[in-house]
């Protein structure tokens, strides 16, 4: 089978995760771009990547690629191209662009049109009519990059973002995206061999995104459209053999997720049932500062507000009784922290060992890591030298 060049989107501060879910699920020749991930493979993996990669947005399967002096020669080389082996006449498409420090190409509206009379141009020359262009719900979506003068023309194998696995029924105040939330459980190491716990769990993403991963259940599972479905070498049976891969593992630790708000906890649940692994979280209606839970070795992600999107009264306190709950009552495990803002996370009053930027929406944020042991640090140094 003919390998492609394949590129997938993500969210920045999440390349690297992409990149070993990319390996997990055999790709090769892997290399780290931003906010993307390039590799290749043949058109089960184009497949399998839409339907595995829980960090993707979207897939592209590359066309072709081309430098280009001046407008009328990307138009000509767009022509030449054979548009008619991609899709046909009763066939409707779009094309985004994106277009990076280019003299020639202003706005990507401008190469996006003169990708459109290209193909225009070509079916009439040889069928005297031409497909039409639908940019709400296009067939066949073409995505062309523009940098300098390279142009790199791809199919777009997603359609709708891969975000939307297709199991939210409810959206919460400040939701998060699911490929936020895969990417900050992956990040942390957690793969459902230990306990989880989200105690602000808003509309259950996180808890939701732990479970799948517990149980090696594909993000794509309950979706029911990808645009590559509309491509003329589609091959259902090919789709239908990788659903079939084995996915589901045991999974014996327990994933907790509670939150304040009443609402939220029925959102979660909603949710959750609509994803299948209801049965698998513990939900619980209540305060972080009251919360009595048996963890050991456990992992803790939180996405406290921060007064972005959800503006809520005096958040330092709140983040000091977080830093004060991680001292006193979840000892022998790990905790994970996103926050946009330096003031508040700063109430943790906890030393973090380690500190990711990431994107959360338009939101710019510091995902923090923070090794939770009883006693003082320097005790566990000297400690740990006479051992």
């Amino acid at each position: 089978m003919k390998n492609y060049t394949i590129t997938v989107k993500t969210l920045e501060g999440l390349e690297s995760v992409l990149s070993e879910e990319i390996r997990q699920i055999g790709g090769i020749n892997i290399n780290i771009g931003n906010r993307a991930v390039f590799f290749e493979g043949d058109l089960a993996m184009v497949y399998r990547a839409n339907y595995r990669l829980r960090t993707a947005l979207r897939v592209f399967r590359q066309i072709d690629t081309f430098r280009f002096n001046n407008v009328d020669d990307f138009y000509l080389k767009c022509l030449r191209m054979k548009w008619e082996s991609l899709m046909n006449l009763n066939q409707t498409f779009s094309i985004q662009s994106t277009v990076f420090h280019s003299d020639i190409f202003k706005n990507s509206m401008f190469a996006s049109l003169k990708v459109k009379d290209a193909i225009a141009d070509r079916f009439r020359q040889r069928f005297g009519s031409r497909p039409d262009v639908d940019t709400q719900a296009p067939d066949i979506i073409f995505n062309v990059h523009i940098s300098n003068d390279q142009a790199t023309i791809s199919l777009d194998s997603s359609g709708e973002s891969l975000h939307k696995r297709g199991y939210r029924q409810v959206q919460g105040d400040a939701p998060l995206s699911e490929v936020l939330a895969a990417g900050m459980i992956l990040m942390t190491g957690w793969d459902g061999s230990t306990d989880f716990l989200d105690p602000m769990c808003g509309s259950g993403t996180l808890p939701i995104e732990a479970a799948l991963i517990a149980r090696n259940i594909p993000p794509g599972k309950y979706r029911k459209t990808y645009s590559f479905m509309s491509w003329k070498d589609y091959d259902s049976d090919l789709f239908e053999k990788i659903k079939q891969e084995p996915e589901n593992r045991e999974f014996t630790g327990k994933i907790y997720a509670s939150d304040i708000l009443n609402k939220n906890i029925l959102a979660s649940q909603s949710n959750a049932r609509s994803a299948r692994v209801y049965n698998l979280i513990q939900f619980e209606k209540g305060n972080f500062a009251d919360l009595n839970l048996p963890l050991n070795n456990a992992t803790l992600i939180m996405n406290p507000p921060y007064g972005e999107r959800l503006v809520l009264p005096d958040l330092e306190s709140l983040y000091t009784m977080i830093g004060e709950r991680l001292k006193h009552q979840y000892t022998s495990n790990q905790a994970w922290i996103l926050s946009s803002s330096a003031n508040l996370i700063h109430r943790i009053g906890l030393k973090p060992s380690l500190k990711v930027d990431l994107l959360n929406g338009s939101i710019e944020c510091t995902y923090q890591k923070y090794e939770l042991f009883e006693g003082k640090r320097i005790d566990r140094v000297v400690k740990k030298r006479l051992m």
